[in-house]
Order: structure tokens, then C-alpha cells, then sequence
């Protein structure tokens, strides 16, 4: 008998050990980690078609939303290729095709409708090499965390406190300002004062690429990361200067992840940057204009300067199928904006569920609001009849804040595809109480694999 207790005391201690056992060490015994990738090939394709009625416009200028019944479609394109050359290196490249137009060729309301849509349209496809970048992951503690492969990321096993260098070209938005609710118009909210803060003027040519070098430290549940990137050479330009000490941009951003409601981790993000560039004065612009008698152009009075700005970015899942998320910005005001849009204060916030309530857990329905502004010196450049990069009627007898609201649904159609019904109304178009409402309605297809 005592072999048999023997036996029965080392199964009992033996099961005693297991349910007591660490679960993660469990899991990583039973589930071995996966490889790593050592390279990838993604394509993605996106058609957005949009269309706005007539409505009030009692005068347009050069950079007016089209008053008239409109239509518009782009589509993009992107071959992605990226290699792992050695441990904790990454090397990506992307290939663009764009074609079409969006609503007045990209003109005519500080939020734009169409964040695929860029400055450049054109009737025929063209292709571009947007990205090439290298990106190096230093391990430096604090427990182990794997990464998930995604559209620019192999998937790496690193740790949770590292520092992750990227250089080349890329832009600006792959490494700062992401939300988890509201950062890419191929799969959630179009709009441009949604998809990034309104006011980030972030360096960047007319397909919001740039050249430079970022770089990020994750410590605990804090993020830090800098960035030093190459301006256009004139602003709202398709080329770059060539080289960042010429012009350039400085970007720091800080984040913190929380679990303040109910124990569900968002994050707090606060950026500021600083341009240094040649950019004019609105003020400076409208008095020449006013000696000349002319038309003011912040073109003519451009000297060295530095512009300042800061955005807040928070993210909150306040359920296992939905969250909320929030943004604010603002920049000084007396400048010219250099790469982004004409916006110099801007607050926006929204939600995003899931279709799991209703049996559609692939689905997506979401709802935002923005409230733009501009300082008293841009008012006056644009009612003396001054062009932005996005805006710019003619004149500007009776200012207000731009507001819009966007709300779509996504549909999931089969996996790696969604079609997207979207609405959005635009109250006050490019700051002026004269023209509008305007209500652009937009279907979106996007495949990813």
C-alpha cells in the first residue's frame, strides 16, 4: 500500500502545482511563440466616391467649396513589402498609385471631406514611392511583449520598456497622434480634422509624406517620442526642401497609458511641434496688400520664422465593443499654415461601437464632431480676400467656426473588405457664415491584405 500513497501524494502535489501554476507561464508552455516574420507582402486598394447638392452660396472664390450639385472620386492603391534584415530591424517600402479628385480639388473647407483624397488629383493613374524607411527596436526590460504583424509591422517579440528608431521617409502620423477611433480614412472617420488634430501642422510634401528621422521610448506606461523632419520647399508644396537643417520641423509627443474607467486602458497623448521655415504673416500680407492696393499674399512677405503649436489626443474604451475618444489643438495664429490645413483652434470628439450587439461584429458605427477656428489676423486676411492652402472665398463678410459633423457605418463584406456609408455636414465651410450648410454623402470600398 505505501508505493500506491506514494503515488496518489505526487499526482495530488502534481495537480496542486498546476492550478496554482503563473497562467502566463502556462500559455507560453502550451503555446510556444511564433517565429518571427521575416518578411511580408501586403497589398490595400480604396475607392471613395462622394457627392454634395447645391447649397446657399451666394459668391465663391478661388478655393471655394463648389456651391453647385458635385461629385468626385479617388482611388489609391499601395504595394507594401517589408524585410527583417536582423534582430530588431525592419525595412519597408511603399508603392502608391493615386487617381481622381476630390470635392473642388481638395479646396474649400478647412476639415476636409476625403483624408484619401490628396493635393495632387489627376485623371490617369500615376504612382509614387511614398515610404522607405528603416525602423531599429533596442530591448531594454521590464517584461517580455509581443508586437502583432500589421500593415507595417512584421510582429516582433521585444519588451514592454525599448527604443524604437525610424529613418527615412515616412510620415510624420505613422509614429504621432494615432488614436485607436479616429487616424485612418481607409477604415474609419474621412475627415481631415479627425483622422489627425486639425492644427498639427505636421511637415510633410502634398501627400503628407517626408524625409526624416523619429524616435520613441516606451518606459512603463509612458511613451516618449521626438521627431526632426524635412519641410516642402514652399508651403503646401509637393517637394520637399532637401535636406532638414534647410527648413525643417520639430515634434515631441508624450503619452501615458491609464486605466481610469473601469480599468480599461486608453491614452493620453499631449504634442507640440515647432516649425522653421520661411512662412509670412497674415498681418504683414494684408498691409502690403492695403499700401499696393492688391490682394493680400502671405507669398510676398515670407521670412525665417518659427511656428508653435500643441494638440491633445485621448483614446478611452469604455466597453468591450466601443470607446470614446477626444481631440484639441491650436498653433499661434499670426502664421501662415505650412503643410496641413487652415485651422488655428480646433476641438473634436466622437465615439465608435461595434455591430456585436446587433450579430455584426465586423461592422463599425461611429459619430464625430468638430468645431474649427482662426485667430483675428487670419480672419482678416481671408475677408480681404487672402488664399489659404484649403480655403479662401473671396471675402469673409461674417466669420464663424467651421463645424462638422461625421457619422458612418462600415460593413464588413468579407474578410479584408469593407464598404463604408458616410455623411458629413459642414457648417460655416472655410469660416464663412455666408455660404452653406453642406451636406456631403460619400461610399467608401477599401480591401486590405
Amino acid at each position: 500500500m505505501k508505493p500506491f500513497a506514494q503515488r496518489l501524494a505526487a499526482l495530488a502535489l502534481a495537480t496542486v502545482s498546476a492550478a496554482c501554476a503563473d497562467p502566463a507561464t502556462a500559455d507560453s508552455q502550451a503555446k510556444p511563440a511564433e517565429p518571427e516574420k521575416s518578411w511580408a507582402v501586403h497589398v490595400q486598394a480604396t475607392d471613395v466616391f462622394q457627392y454634395h447638392p447645391a447649397f446657399r452660396s451666394p459668391f465663391e472664390g478661388a478655393n471655394s467649396l463648389k456651391g453647385g450639385e458635385e461629385t468626385a472620386n479617388t482611388v489609391d492603391a499601395s504595394l507594401i513589402v517589408g524585410v527583417r534584415p536582423w534582430s530588431g530591424g525592419q525595412i519597408w517600402f511603399d508603392l502608391d498609385m493615386n487617381q481622381g479628385f476630390a470635392p473642388s480639388n481638395t479646396l474649400g473647407a478647412a476639415g476636409f471631406v476625403n483624408g484619401e483624397g490628396a493635393k495632387v488629383g489627376h485623371n490617369s493613374p500615376y504612382f509614387r514611392p511614398q515610404r522607405g524607411f528603416l525602423r531599429q527596436t533596442f530591448d531594454l526590460g521590464g517584461g517580455e511583449q509581443d508586437l502583432d504583424p500589421d500593415l507595417f509591422e512584421l510582429g516582433e517579440h521585444t519588451t514592454r520598456n525599448r527604443i524604437v528608431i525610424t529613418a527615412g521617409k515616412f510620415s510624420l502620423t505613422d509614429v504621432m497622434d494615432d488614436n485607436a477611433y479616429a487616424h485612418d480614412p481607409k477604415n474609419d472617420f474621412l475627415n481631415w480634422a479627425l483622422i489627425d488634430t486639425g492644427s498639427w501642422d505636421y511637415a510633410a510634401d502634398a501627400w503628407g509624406f517626408s524625409y526624416g528621422v523619429a524616435a520613441e521610448l516606451y518606459e512603463g506606461p509612458w511613451v516618449f517620442r521626438a521627431a526632426a523632419m524635412d519641410l516642402s520647399d514652399v508651403p503646401n508644396s509637393p517637394v520637399l526642401t532637401g535636406g532638414v537643417y534647410k527648413q525643417f520641423q520639430l515634434d515631441e509627443e508624450v503619452e501615458y497609458d491609464q486605466t481610469w474607467l473601469g480599468g480599461r486602458p486608453g491614452k493620453i497623448k499631449l504634442l507640440g511641434f515647432a516649425t522653421r521655415g520661411r512662412m509670412g504673416r497674415f498681418d504683414d500680407a494684408v498691409r502690403l496688400a492695403a499700401l499696393t492696393a492688391s490682394t493680400p499674399d502671405t507669398g510676398l512677405v515670407r521670412h525665417y520664422r518659427t511656428r508653435l503649436g500643441i494638440a491633445l489626443n485621448v483614446e478611452q474604451p469604455v466597453s468591450d465593443h466601443g470607446g470614446l475618444f477626444l481631440r484639441a489643438g491650436a498653433d499661434q495664429g499670426q502664421y501662415e499654415s505650412y503643410e496641413y490645413t487652415d485651422i488655428d483652434r480646433t476641438v473634436a470628439g466622437g465615439g465608435q461601437i461595434d455591430g456585436s450587439r446587433w450579430g455584426r461584429k465586423d461592422d463599425t458605427a461611429a459619430l464625430a464632431v468638430i468645431v474649427n477656428g482662426i485667430s483675428k489676423a487670419h480672419e482678416a486676411y481671408l475677408a480681404a480676400g487672402g488664399l489659404g492652402i484649403l480655403v479662401g472665398d473671396g471675402r469673409l463678410p461674417h466669420p464663424g467656426a467651421e463645424t462638422i459633423v461625421e457619422a458612418y457605418y462600415s460593413l464588413g463584406v468579407v474578410k479584408g473588405v469593407h464598404l463604408t456609408l458616410d455623411s458629413q455636414t459642414i457648417v460655416n465651410p472655410a469660416y464663412d457664415r455666408d455660404r452653406g450648410p453642406a451636406e456631403v454623402i460619400g461610399l467608401r470600398l477599401h480591401g486590405q491584405y
